[in-house]
């Protein structure tokens, strides 16, 4: 049965603190990356931290490790640009969303 996770990342060596998030180096490759994980529906929501130059993700997975394997290849973890912080196990007790 899949849980619900909350994944933080960091601002990594290569960010480029002058830019804003769309302006970081490989950005197409990093949406696209994004994009199919949301299609898959792993990614449920996410978005930068605008202060700290981090991210945070709400995603879908077995366990912590299938959410370490499916980031694993995102262009920004694999070049810098972000730094896995945590993964942490989320139980959902507020949703207004529904």
């Amino acid at each position: 049965m899949q849980s619900t996770f909350v994944v933080i990342s960091s601002a990594g060596p290569n960010r480029d603190k002058s830019s804003n998030t769309r302006g970081q180096p490989l950005w197409n490759e990093h949406a696209a990356f994004i994009d199919q994980l949301v299609a898959e529906g792993f990614i449920l929501m996410g978005g930068p931290l605008v202060d700290e130059g981090g991210a945070m993700l709400i995603v879908n997975a077995d366990d912590e490790n299938e959410v370490r394997e499916k980031l694993r290849e995102d262009p920004w973890y694999t070049h810098g640009i972000l730094k896995l912080e945590s993964v942490k196990r989320w139980q959902v007790f507020i949703d207004a969303q529904k």
